[in-house]
């Protein structure tokens, strides 16, 4: 095994972020070199090391932002809505035009349904044999109850809200009497990475590892930060939709951003302000800065198979 993270130093310069010595799992006593305010692409076959240097040594810390794929702690609950912050501006809203609380607006507190305590969903233990979920008889998957329904926002209840896509909901929080900007703003980033097809309320367990990522992204754009680092954003992406995703990335360096990501994905590759590719092989055949460069130094002198696999694409 190779050397813990301590052995790496990382000097943040004007326009460089230095990274000496990265021994992490199979890198080899490592020295990089980022431009600061560019888009850096690390690519390599899987196992050649690249998620290792960047997430070793770009650890998050003031001023870095850094979101993977792991999975969003937090109970089966969990959305969108309420990892993104959005589920605050909209029981606000809904308090507000009906002159209640708005915790009753919360499927996990005041507002729900009694039977299935705002799961939306009954268990059954059946002992020695599997349990069974079924359908809470009394909210029919609405998780409220069925007094909370009764009060409307722009003509929907809190569960229809729930239920719209981003796409839709963004629409509606934006004109009209349930106009709430704050939430049309959070609802604004979601649809710019991609997710506008996402419902609000959804499942955070039903969404894929680079939909989690996204809606960690979403939620961090709120916050100022001099690094963001991504791990293979364009996983789970439609192709339609990395052009979106390349926007934003742009958006972001434009803004005097430094985005740091982990990509396999040959668009984000040619993008690329500058990138690093890391080889030749995987595991202990890995490891090695075998690229620095530009996506058309690399293209030009195809060295490697990332080279030539990138050559490939600008060609067609």
């Amino acid at each position: 095994m190779g050397q813990g993270p301590e052995r790496v130093h990382v000097a943040d310069s004007h326009k460089k972020i230095r990274v000496v010595g990265a021994r992490e799992n199979n890198l080899q006593g490592l020295d990089v070199e980022l431009p600061k305010r560019r888009l850096t692409v690390f690519t390599g076959v899987s196992g050649s090391g690249k998620s290792s240097l960047v997430h070793a040594s770009i650890p998050a810390g003031e001023g870095v932002v850094s979101i993977d794929q792991s999975p969003i702690r937090g109970t089966r609950r969990s959305s969108p809505a309420t990892y993104t912050g959005l589920s605050a501006p909209i029981r606000k809203a809904f308090a507000k035009a009906n002159g209640v609380k708005p915790a009753l607006f919360s499927a996990n507190s005041e507002g729900a349904c009694p039977n299935c305590k705002g799961a939306g969903a009954v268990h059954t233990d059946l002992g020695m044999m599997a349990g069974v979920t079924s359908v809470c008889e009394e909210c029919g998957d609405r998780r409220f109850e069925a007094s909370v329904l009764e009060h409307r926002l722009g003509g929907c209840d809190i569960s229809q809200v729930l239920q719209m896509s981003v796409e839709r909901a963004r629409g509606f929080f934006s004109e009209g009497e349930a106009r709430v900007p704050a939430a049309a703003r959070i609802l604004g980033r979601l649809c710019e990475v991609g997710l506008g097809y996402v419902g609000l309320g959804q499942p955070m367990s039903t969404l894929s590892g680079g939909e989690l990522q996204r809606v960690k992204l979403a939620a961090h754009m709120a916050e100022p930060g001099g690094v963001y680092v991504l791990d293979e954003p364009t996983n789970g992406l439609h192709p339609a939709d990395v052009e979106q995703l390349l926007a934003l990335l742009d958006r972001l360096v434009d803004s005097g951003t430094s985005v740091v990501v982990v990509e396999h994905h040959l668009a984000v590759m040619a993008h690329a302000d500058h990138l690093i590719d890391l080889g030749p092989g995987a595991g202990h055949g890995g490891g090695r800065v075998v690229f620095q460069g530009s996506p058309a130094q690399l293209v030009a002198q195809p060295s490697t198979l990332t080279g030539e696999y990138l050559a490939e694409y600008v060609r067609a």
